[in-house]
């Protein structure tokens, strides 16, 4: 188990230490679950009322912290408590998990295949023709690579992900498990001898540096070319991109949203957990959607959205107000 004195931990930090604690630190934990030994945070001075009664014997705090840590406690000041405590969680983080050979017999890599050093494949993968793998990429057992893709250095991608034929990763990506790349995009049109026809989606994908793909979350191949996601985009679990977006720098996309076809997002946009947005749509620079919104045309730069359909954020909370004094009066 790893263990740490509070200098040690504010050696990564370079914190400011108010308070003293002679006790080892065995794990990080919220305030409430804590136990003696057990290094916390206080991200927000709402949280504060809550310290008095943690058995947390550390917790790293932002500068603006108002209360005092106690006795044979301490606190770590620093300027982003949020930040600081992904460091710790670096440091106590687990082992992940080990390969007893760098390529396991039982997967399958095609003749024409080019793995790069250091790159490690696990059971029941498969690596399709022309595939180009950099360097000390991690590919767990069970993940599918179809033909003339490419997996930039130092990526991962974890059990039963599905990267299809043609696509393209950059390196330092994470794709989580059953995530899929490249499937086809959702195109039909009526025909009235067939009922509806398939549109070919002969178009692929590109992912750029740095980008974090989640859990059952799929990014479409494009119609024509290609769905682009720029480097550092962050992308939820159960989130889906449509045919042919075209995600900026660092964007963010959180749990059960989604895009439709042709969609393009600036840097830095973020979108709440089950918004929706309408195909063809563009959002500008830093624009922020809030959670269950429903978008339905364009935003621009830096504009924050809420309501379905979305509005200015501020409207928005206008006419839910009025919506609820509405209603308070109905009653009386």
């Amino acid at each position: 188990m790893k263990s740490y004195s509070i200098q040690e931990i504010n050696e990564v930090l370079k914190g400011t230490l108010i308070g003293n604690t002679s006790i080892i630190i065995t794990a990080p934990e919220q305030l409430g679950l804590a136990g003696a030994s057990d290094i916390s945070f206080i991200g927000n001075k709402k949280y504060e009322r809550f310290w008095e009664t943690s058995k947390a014997c550390a917790a790293i705090v932002n500068e603006d912290i108002s209360i005092e840590p106690g006795k044979n406690k301490v606190f770590i000041k620093v300027k982003n408590a949020d930040l600081a405590m992904s460091q710790v969680l670096e440091l106590f983080a687990p082992p992940t998990p080990l390969f007893s050979i760098d390529i396991h017999t039982k997967a399958i890599i095609e003749k024409t295949a080019i793995i790069g050093n250091g790159t490690k494949i696990g059971a029941g993968s498969y690596i399709g023709p022309k595939v180009k793998i950099g360097e000390n990429v991690i590919i767990y057992p069970n993940v599918t690579i179809l033909d003339e893709c490419t997996i930039g250095k130092n990526t991962i991608i974890w059990p039963g992900a599905v990267v299809r034929e043609r696509c393209h990763i950059g390196s330092d990506c994470i794709i989580h498990p059953n995530a899929t790349i490249g499937a086809d995009g959702f195109g039909f049109r009526p025909c009235p001898e067939k009922g509806l026809v398939k549109i070919p989606q002969i178009g692929n994908v590109i992912i750029g540096n740095g980008v974090e793909i989640g859990a059952n979350s799929c990014v479409d191949r494009g119609k024509f070319s290609s769905t682009v996601l720029g480097d550092g985009c962050k992308i939820d679990n159960l989130v889906q991109i449509g045919h042919n977006s075209i995600l900026g720098k660092f964007c963010i996309m959180a749990g059960n949203s989604g895009l439709a076809g042709s969609v393009t997002l600036g840097n830095g946009v973020i979108i709440g957990g089950s918004a929706s947005i309408k195909d063809h749509v563009t959002i500008g620079d830093g624009a922020i959607v809030g959670a269950g919104s429903g978008v339905t045309g364009d935003i621009p730069a830096g504009k924050t959205m809420l309501g379905y359909p979305a509005v200015e954020a501020r409207d928005a909370l206008k006419q839910w107000a009025i919506l609820k004094r509405l209603v308070n009066e109905s009653k009386k």
